[in-house]
């Protein structure tokens, strides 16, 4: 076992020369956290971090950015659910973001939740942050009349036919639809919305074929995409990726039913290389360094 990196537990309020946002954190609690053989700890936003292995399944951009479109279109959210949460990547952002709010996750792999509840604990948010283990499709993991004003999720994104799986069992369970697809996310989202809530996912529109399937989600779950947001790797390249915003049909007006509206992309790094202006300042929106 060995202790994470001092820089990693450093609080100052500056980085370099960027104004860290959020709480300092209780130095003298964080002397007891270790990251394990095979583990880092990681930032994530502001002071936050998270455990992660080294070798399995880390938190990616796609993760950030469902946290902070999400929160971005319900900043007033009381109550979060986070969907296939992983080892918790989307709803520690959100959480560091919406700082009142009481947070449920639910993630079928035991060594995620570890992994998730050790993080959940170093950044202090235990008596908000309730992490469930389990498959969210089985009904008896969220109660019937449980009710959330923002859920989340970062489905994965391949069939299990579709592709080389991976190295480790971890990545398979993120990447290849194990246990359930969009689809899936988009149903259980719609049976626990509060009235006017909202579902935030980020999906794959690279491929005719994947760019379709949120809408089909979203329509046999009986709701619209109100917005959405292609998102650019790199200038001048199509996009890879979408962040879509979902709401209920039953809570919209009758002529927003079924009406999309498509944001200018998010271009992530400019032709060059360099990290576009627009993403540096999402990024310190999110408390990550620009």
């Amino acid at each position: 076992m060995g202790r994470a990196k001092r820089d990693i537990r450093n609080v100052e309020p500056y980085f370099k020369d960027w104004a860290v946002p959020g709480p300092l954190p209780d130095v003298a609690r964080l002397q007891e956290f270790e990251a394990g053989e095979g583990e880092s700890i990681d930032a994530l936003s502001g002071f936050f971090r998270i455990f992660q292995l080294k070798k399995g399944h880390r938190f990616s951009t796609d993760d950030v950015l469902t946290a902070w479109y999400g929160t971005s279109w319900c900043p007033s959210a009381g109550r979060v659910l986070d969907l296939g949460s992983g080892v918790g990547s989307v709803g520690m952002s959100a959480a560091w973001r919406l700082r009142g709010a009481h947070f449920v996750t639910v993630e079928a792999q035991e060594e995620s939740v570890a992994l998730a509840r050790r993080s959940a604990a170093y950044n202090g948010l235990k008596e908000r942050y309730e992490i469930r283990q389990g498959d969210f499709r089985d009904p008896q993991v969220l109660g019937e009349e449980e009710r959330f004003d923002l859920v989340l999720g970062s489905p994965p994104y391949w069939p299990l036919s579709d592709g080389t799986q991976g190295d480790h069992p971890q990545k398979v369970a993120c990447r290849f639809e194990v246990r359930g697809s969009v689809v899936d996310y988009a149903r259980v989202a719609a049976e626990h919305l509060a009235p006017g809530g909202i579902f935030t996912c980020v999906f794959p529109v690279d491929r005719p074929g994947q760019k379709a399937r949120p809408w089909e989600a979203a329509e046999k779950a009986g709701m619209t995409i109100v917005r959405w947001r292609p998102v650019i790797f790199r200038e001048d390249n199509p996009p890879l990726v979408g962040l879509f915003v979902m709401m209920r049909n039953q809570d919209l007006p009758e002529d927003m039913r079924g009406q999309t509206w498509e944001e200018p992309p998010l271009i992530i790094r400019d032709r060059d290389g360099q990290v576009h202006p627009e993403y540096r300042a999402v990024k310190m929106s999110f408390g990550f360094a620009p």
